[in-house]
């Protein structure tokens, strides 16, 4: 019997679906006209990052319009306010990398410059994320559930109604609002954690009479396996979010089920990760450098470069709320694709068994 394969997760999502009820009508989505290729043995497979991000700029441009509006109206100025610091009060950025400067001196930790950095950077990190959490909460929660909608409505072959969406945004809501908070929850204990145990091993090794470069370098190694944690973490809740768009699950049910999804498919979703990071922290640099600081000329390209990185930001961050969705799409039809093979290899053991009992 021959079965198509197709590339695209949700058109692998349906096609399992409709076998598994012995359905053989019906169309999916396609982005691509040359995806369904006959193929005598259908291979399983997930998609890479790679593949997602392709994935993702089809989608991109065969609905632009109605991504475009989502980013201009909701992502954008959040952008803006969160890259100008525009509600961050330097007074208590200052006050707090002052405390978090002694905290290390107390604790044996040698006051390096990139310590000093450090912390300086995570004091306005903090502060700005606690003052734009209304924000984020409101206009940037708003937006990564309108472009799961608008993904899913994409997948579906089906236009993305503005009335609709907000008739489905009041009723769930309140559990949008709830898998966030549950999100913030999970990403503060990850960061809190980290500073405990980063400072209790400071003052373990301090005392047991380990020097200053020994500590450090154990400070860094430490940083390193947090940072593969903290972006597992992330990549849940992200995931999170798109479940409580799209399944009836919210709050840490919905983390629960995201990290469960996503077993067999970490390696894809912490390169989606690294690689918005990276493009996030690229732009933040540029704004830092060209609008922040005057470092050359009168100023005056701040008039045009300001709004500019304003909008590249704003881009990156609606590629990687789609990039999030279509993985979500990979991920669960990649679990349906691994219980459909383990059926399948439980119900040849046992023909198998029922042949060799009949021989015998």
């Amino acid at each position: 019997m021959e079965i198509a394969s197709v590339t695209s997760p949700r058109m692998r999502l349906e096609h399992l679906e409709k076998e598994g009820s012995k359905e053989t009508h019906g169309e999916n989505f396609e982005l691509e006209s040359s995806h369904d290729v006959s193929d005598r043995n259908h291979q399983f497979h997930s998609m890479n990052a790679l593949e997602i991000l392709r994935e993702t700029v089809r989608i991109l441009r065969y609905n632009s319009s109605g991504f475009m509006i989502i980013a201009a109206l909701l992502i954008c100025p959040v952008s803006a306010v969160l890259m100008s610091n525009l509600l961050v009060d330097q007074s208590i950025v200052k006050r707090l990398a002052v405390r978090l400067l002694l905290v290390a001196n107390t604790s044996g930790l040698p006051l390096r410059p990139f310590i000093k950095q450090s912390c300086q950077r995570f004091a306005e990190t903090a502060v700005s994320s606690a003052m734009c959490f209304p924000l984020f909460i409101t206009l940037s929660l708003l937006s990564k559930a309108a472009v799961v909608y608008c993904v899913d409505r994409t997948y579906s072959r089906k236009s993305a109604d503005v009335s609709k969406f907000f008739v489905i945004i009041r009723k769930f809501w309140r559990r949008l609002v709830s898998t966030y908070v549950w999100m913030s929850m999970v990403i503060v204990g990850c960061v809190t954690t980290f500073f405990v145990f980063l400072v209790a091993a400071c003052n373990v090794l301090s005392v047991i009479g380990f020097t200053p470069d020994l500590i450090v370098s154990v400070v860094i190694m430490m940083g390193i396996v947090f940072s593969v944690v903290f972006a597992n973490a992330i990549v849940i809740c992200n995931i999170g979010i798109v479940i409580c768009v799209l399944e009836e699950v919210s709050g840490p049910h919905a983390l629960l089920r995201a990290g469960v999804l996503i077993k067999g498919q970490t390696q894809v979703g912490l390169l989606i990760f690294l690689g918005s990071t990276i493009g996030l922290a690229f732009v933040e640099g540029l704004f830092e450098h060209r609008v922040k600081t005057l470092s050359y000329g009168d100023g005056s390209s701040r008039i045009w470069e300001g709004p500019l990185l304003v909008i590249m930001y704003s881009f990156v961050v609606l590629v990687d709320s789609m990039m999030s969705t279509v993985f979500y799409f990979s991920c669960r039809s990649y679990s349906m694709e691994a219980s459909a093979v383990e059926c399948q290899s439980m119900l040849e053991t046992i023909t198998a068994s029922a042949e060799s009992l009949g021989v015998q």
